[in-house]
C-alpha cells in the first residue's frame, strides 16, 4: 500500500473506508456489525450530536495537555484500546500489534478473552499497562483460572463483562454465512481480487485462527467447536453474587464493563468495584439499549466521584472524548476504531489512529479553553440538540 494509506486515513471514520476496502465484506462486517437493526450502534455514534461544546477560549490555555492518570498510572490521554475479539483476523499477530501500538502511545491495552493469542503471549513492553477481559462463566473455576493467569502474566486490571449472558443476534453475521475460520462462499471468491492484499498476509494464518484462551494444554481441537463450547459456557444467571466472589479473589483494580443503569453503578460502587464502563457492547448484544453518552450523565450523578467511569462506545473523534469527560467520565475505550486500524497497516495502523485521537483531543481542549483533562468539565457542554 506505500504510505498513501496515511494521508488517506485523515480520520476514525476515513481509517474505516480504507479498512472495508481491504477486508472481505464478511470479515469487514463482523468488524463492523451490530445486533439486529443496530440502532443501537448507529445512535452510539449519533447521540454524540445531542452534546455541544461551549468553548471559553479566553481561559488562555496556552497548548492543553491530554495527559491524565487512572489507577495511579499515567496515560498519555484518556483513551484505552478496548476488548476485541479476533484481532489477529485483522493482521497476523493482531493482538500483539495493537498492544504494542499501546504502549508506545502512552495508552492501556485491554485484552479480549476471545483474542487470537495467550493472555500469556501478549507482549509486555516497559511502561505498558495491560487489562484483561473475563466472562462469568458457568464453569466458574474457569473464571477463576483465567483471572489467576491474569494475575500471574502481569496484567494490571481486570474487566469483567456482563452484559453478555446470550449471545446477541447479529444478523450481518447471519446473511453473510460468516464462521470463524471465514469460508467463502463463490460469490465472495469472485470480490476477492480487491482483498489481495489481506488474502496474501493471512493466507498462512487463517488455518491457525483460534480462541487462544480457551485452548487447554496438549488439545488438538478446531475453532468451531472452541465457539460452541464459548457459548455453552456463558451464563444467564450471572449475579452481584458472582461479582463480589471475583472481587474477593482478584486483588488489582477491578472493572465492571456493561453497565447502563444507574443502580447498577450505585451497587458497583458498594461492591467494592473500582471502575465502571458504561457500554452496550458496542451495539452487538441488545439492540435497543440506550446509548452509552446517553446514560453517562446519570450515572455520573449517581456515582458522585467515588470511582472512575469509562465509557465504551461511539468515539468517533477526539471531540467525542471531550464531550464523555465532560459529562463525567474519566477516560473511554476505543474498540472497532483499532480493527480498522489494524486491517489498515497492523501496528503502524492502530498507531496512526491512536495520533488522529490525541491530535483531536489536543487540538479540541486548546479551542475549548481547557488547559488540562480536569478543567473538562460539565459547564462546558450543553444537552439534548437536535441530531
Amino acid at each position: 500500500m506505500g504510505r498513501n494509506w496515511q494521508s488517506r486515513s485523515y480520520s476514525i471514520t476515513a481509517l474505516r473506508e480504507e479498512a472495508q476496502k481491504i477486508l472481505p465484506r464478511p470479515v469487514f462486517d463482523f468488524t463492523d456489525g451490530g445486533a439486529e437493526d443496530e440502532w443501537t450502534l448507529r445512535h452510539n455514534e449519533s447521540d454524540f450530536d445531542k452534546v455541544s461544546l461551549l468553548p471559553r477560549p479566553l481561559d488562555g490555555p496556552g497548548m492543553a495537555s491530554t495527559a491524565t492518570t487512572l489507577f495511579g498510572h499515567k496515560l498519555s490521554m484518556p483513551v484505552i484500546i478496548g476488548p476485541t475479539g479476533l484481532a489477529g483476523l485483522m493482521w497476523p499477530e493482531g493482538e500483539a500489534c495493537a498492544a504494542r501500538a499501546a504502549a508506545k502511545a502512552g495508552v492501556a491495552y485491554c485484552l479480549s478473552h476471545g483474542s487470537v493469542c495467550r493472555l500469556e503471549d501478549l507482549p509486555a513492553p516497559a511502561g505498558s499497562h495491560r487489562w484483561m477481559q473475563v466472562f462469568m462463566y458457568r464453569d466458574r473455576g474457569f473464571t477463576r483460572e483465567l483471572s489467576e493467569r491474569a494475575a500471574a502474566s502481569g496484567y494490571n486490571a481486570l474487566v469483567l463483562t456482563t452484559d453478555n449472558q446470550t449471545l446477541g443476534n447479529r444478523e450481518r453475521d447471519i446473511r453473510n454465512g460468516f464462521t470463524i475460520p471465514p469460508k467463502f462462499k463463490a460469490r465472495d471468491v469472485l470480490a476477492m481480487t480487491t482483498k489481495l492484499p489481506w488474502l496474501l498476509r493471512m493466507r498462512q494464518e487463517l488455518p491457525k485462527i483460534t480462541f487462544g484462551n480457551y485452548v487447554r494444554a496438549g488439545e488438538a481441537i478446531d475453532i468451531g467447536s472452541l465457539a460452541k463450547r464459548m457459548s455453552e459456557l456463558l451464563d444467564p444467571a450471572l449475579s452481584w453474587r458472582d461479582v463480589e466472589w471475583l472481587r474477593s479473589i482478584w486483588k488489582g483494580p477491578l472493572l465492571l464493563k456493561g453497565v447502563l443503569h444507574p443502580s447498577e453503578a450505585q451497587r458497583a460502587v458498594e461492591t467494592g468495584i473500582d471502575a465502571v464502563i458504561v457500554s452496550n457492547h458496542g451495539g452487538r448484544q441488545l439492540d435497543g439499549a440506550a446509548t452509552s453518552i446517553s446514560a453517562l450523565p446519570a450515572i455520573a450523578d449517581t456515582v458522585a466521584g467515588r470511582i472512575p467511569i469509562l465509557l465504551d462506545g461511539g468515539i468517533r473523534r477526539g471531540t467525542d472524548v471531550i464531550k464523555a469527560i465532560a459529562l463525567g467520565a474519566a477516560c473511554c475505550l476505543v474498540a472497532r476504531p483499532q480493527l480498522w486500524g489494524l486491517a489498515v497497516a497492523g501496528e503502524d495502523g492502530v498507531a496512526h489512529m491512536l495520533e488522529i485521537l490525541r491530535k483531536d483531543i489536543q487540538r479540541g481542549m486548546t479551542l475549548l479553553g481547557a488547559a488540562q483533562v480536569d478543567k473538562l468539565t460539565r459547564d462546558l457542554v450543553q444537552r439534548g440538540m437536535p441530531a
